[in-house]
């Protein structure tokens, strides 16, 4: 995030090591985990709903081909934004409180459920979801991306339950598929992070959208729209990777106590036994 809406005339921060080794030098190593309050929060929601509605609407969809996979994790990425938007919107403005130009503020937010209360009674629904526009646009082909990669991945590598290598072959899939859906919309995520920021200093600098893409370009060029790709990127494959192959194990295991051995991650989330 930092990365992302730093002023260009100004930057604090030359690159991600930088930025890692600036927070740790200025902040300890607490500054790292600014913002986990949110996080914390939504993700266990996050996850239930997103592989709870990409399974049911694979047997909605009724075959389970590439298309249908892609259909079925974008529909669970549109739903997941209800709780994405306001988590991610907390997270940004705690990371960016007393930072940067933010420096000289007043911290206003305690914690990241005090940020959402104030927002909220300051700007109401509309400001606790901010970016909303964005986040949506962000994550429903992204959710798409991620899987029908997994499910490739899987599928090519040849997951068995019997197959000794199993885990390390899930964790590769599961961290490749937060790879790909990155890449598939990261620039969209720039924006994002841009709008959810924007304001936070006093100032106001985008109409929406648009504007803030053609403002963003026209001051720092194309490169603007990969701000923060690496870090982004090295937390993905991990985070992913831990996700998928959790959730395809325990699945298995469950499976396993219905005699059904086979290991098919796509498919297993997709079974009615496995809900």
């Amino acid at each position: 995030v930092r990365l992302q809406v730093q002023n260009v005339e100004k930057p604090l921060y030359r690159g991600t090591f930088h930025c890692f080794q600036s927070i740790i030098k200025q902040e300890s190593v607490f500054g790292l985990y600014k913002g986990i309050g949110s996080p914390m929060m939504g993700l266990t929601f996050i996850n239930a709903l997103v592989f709870g509605v990409q399974g049911n609407t694979l047997r909605a969809l009724g075959k389970d081909t590439p298309l249908n996979q892609f259909l079925a994790g974008s529909a669970a990425g549109a739903i997941q934004c209800i709780i994405c938007c306001p988590m991610e919107l907390a997270k940004t403005r705690m990371q960016l409180q007393g930072t940067g130009e933010y420096k000289l503020k007043m911290k206003n937010y305690k914690n990241s459920l005090d940020c959402l209360i104030k927002i909220y009674q300051k700007e109401g629904l509309r400001g606790i979801n901010r970016g909303m526009v964005s986040t949506f646009i962000r994550e429903t082909p992204s959710f798409g991306f991620y899987f029908l990669t997994y499910d490739c991945m899987t599928r090519y590598l040849g997951c068995e339950a019997e197959d000794s290598y199993v885990i390390p072959k899930l964790l590769f899939s599961g961290g490749m598929s937060g790879i790909v859906s990155w890449l598939s919309t990261y620039p969209v995520d720039v924006i994002k992070s841009r709008l959810q920021a924007d304001g936070v200093g006093g100032v106001t600098q985008y109409n929406g959208i648009l504007d803030c893409i053609r403002k963003s370009y026209h001051e720092e060029g194309w490169r603007v729209f990969t701000r923060g790709l690496t870090s982004t990127l090295l937390r993905a494959f991990p985070v992913n990777a831990a996700t998928f192959a959790t959730v395809t194990v325990f699945l298995m295991y469950m499976r396993s106590e219905d005699n059904l051995r086979e290991c098919e991650p796509g498919p297993v989330i997709q079974q009615p036994s496995s809900l």
